[in-house]
């Protein structure tokens, strides 16, 4: 289950922007910003369920691998027992999801990887994502979709 974190936005004409504790004049709307751009795509019905399950799979890996930034000093907490894949020390684990989300990436093919990172990985909505690779508006969902069925054959969901 995600976390639900609501905070009031204003709507301008660039889209959303956080208000202030005082009230604005205008149309605003309740947001969750604890919801992923790819949960809210599932839940808006623009992923079906397979593609979904597909992003999460993929950022899954991403997490398990250490692939985000880190700092020097890590405060993860100390596991006594193992989870999935009881018999591989953590350092296998880690390797493992690494080859799998490599693998996903390659899967999904040259120049799809891009916006499969952006959006399942780094958390960028689609329009952030579109801008920062000079794409139209409004391509980013197509493209998405394409590489999410890639994934979705590469991690066998049905």
């Amino acid at each position: 289950m995600q976390h639900r974190k609501l905070v009031e936005r204003e709507l301008t004409s660039e889209g959303p922007r956080r208000t202030g504790g005082a009230k604005r004049r205008g149309r605003s709307a309740t947001v969750n910003v604890g919801e992923s751009p790819l949960g809210w795509l599932h839940a808006h019905g623009h992923l079906d369920e397979r593609l979904f399950d597909a992003g999460e799979r993929l950022r899954a890996d991403y997490e398990r691998a250490a692939l985000g930034p880190n700092v020097t000093m890590r405060w993860d907490p100390v596991r006594v027992k193992g989870g999935p894949g009881d018999g591989l020390s953590p350092t296998e684990r880690q390797i493992a999801s690494k080859s799998r989300f490599d693998g996903a990436l390659q899967q999904a093919g040259r120049g799809l990887e891009d916006i499969l990172w952006r959006v399942v990985c780094a958390g960028e909505t689609l329009p952030i994502a579109e801008k920062a690779l000079s794409w139209p508006a409004r391509s980013g969902k197509l493209v998405l979709k394409l590489a999410l069925d890639r994934v979705a054959d590469f991690y066998r969901i049905g």
